[in-house]
C-alpha cells in the first residue's frame, strides 16, 4: 500500500469529515454505515448525505449501490487512514507535549489536522517515538495507512468475571470521559468486570456511568 500522506493539493474537510465517519464507524464492529447512520452521525440531511455519497462514489472513494450500506473503497481508505493519523498524532502530541487532558484534545485536532505539513507531521511522530495508539486507545494509521489492534470486547458484551486490558475508551463524550478517568480507570489498566457498570481495578470496585458500558472496550 502506498505511504498515507495527506492529499493537500485537494484538500476538503467536507471529504475528509464522510470519509473518517465511515472508517470510524467499523474499527470497533463490523457492520457497515448505512447512509441513514452517516446522517445522522454527521448531523445533515439525508438527502445531502445521498448526494455526497454519490459523489463520492464517483471520485472512487466509495462504494454504494441504491439503499444499501457504504464502505470506503482502497483509495478512499487510505485518504481516510491519513486524515485520521494526523488527528491521533496531534491528540497525543497535545496530551503528551502541553499537558491537556483526554477530554480536551479532540476539537483541537480537527482544527490542526487540515493545517499542518506532511514534514511537521512526521517530526510529530518521530518525537512521539512513532506511537502506535492516541490517549483514547484508538489506533493509530502508520505512515502505509496501517494498523494493529488486538481482540476485544465492548463492555457491555462481557461476561461478569472477564479480566482485560481496558484498550479503548470512546471520545464521543468528553463528561464521560472525564467520569471514567475520575474512577480510575484508564487506557491499559487491567480490570474485572462485574458488571456493565462496575469495575474491579486494583483490588477495589469503582463505579461506571451507564453510558460506559456501549463506549470502553476491553482486550477479549
Amino acid at each position: 500500500m502506498r505511504a498515507a500522506r495527506y492529499p493537500e493539493t485537494v484538500a476538503s474537510p467536507a471529504i475528509d469529515d464522510y470519509l473518517k465517519t465511515i472508517y470510524h464507524h467499523t474499527e470497533w464492529q463490523d457492520d457497515r454505515i448505512t447512509p441513514s447512520q452517516l446522517a445522522a452521525e454527521l448531523g445533515l440531511a439525508p438527502s445531502s448525505v445521498t448526494e455526497m455519497v454519490q459523489k463520492l462514489a464517483a471520485q472512487g472513494l466509495v462504494t454504494h449501490r441504491p439503499y444499501g450500506p457504504v464502505s470506503l473503497s482502497e483509495a478512499g481508505e487510505l485518504r481516510a487512514a491519513a486524515i485520521i493519523r494526523r488527528h491521533r498524532l496531534i491528540e497525543t502530541w497535545l496530551v503528551r507535549e502541553f499537558g491537556y487532558a483526554w477530554d480536551e484534545v479532540h476539537d483541537e485536532a480537527e482544527v490542526l489536522e487540515h493545517a499542518i505539513s506532511d514534514r511537521l507531521l512526521e517530526g510529530i511522530d518521530e518525537r512521539l517515538g512513532r506511537p502506535r495508539f492516541d490517549p483514547h486507545g484508538d489506533a493509530i494509521p502508520d505512515a502505509a495507512g496501517h494498523v494493529h489492534r488486538e481482540p476485544f470486547v465492548l463492555l457491555a458484551a462481557a461476561p461478569a468475571g472477564h479480566v482485560g486490558r481496558v484498550l479503548r475508551v470512546s471520545d464521543r463524550d468528553p463528561e464521560l470521559l472525564r467520569a471514567v478517568e475520575s474512577a480510575g480507570v484508564s487506557v491499559g489498566a487491567t480490570v474485572t468486570v462485574t458488571d456493565a457498570a462496575t469495575l474491579g481495578i486494583a483490588g477495589s470496585e469503582v463505579s461506571l456511568p451507564e453510558a460506559a458500558a456501549d463506549a470502553v472496550w476491553l482486550s477479549a
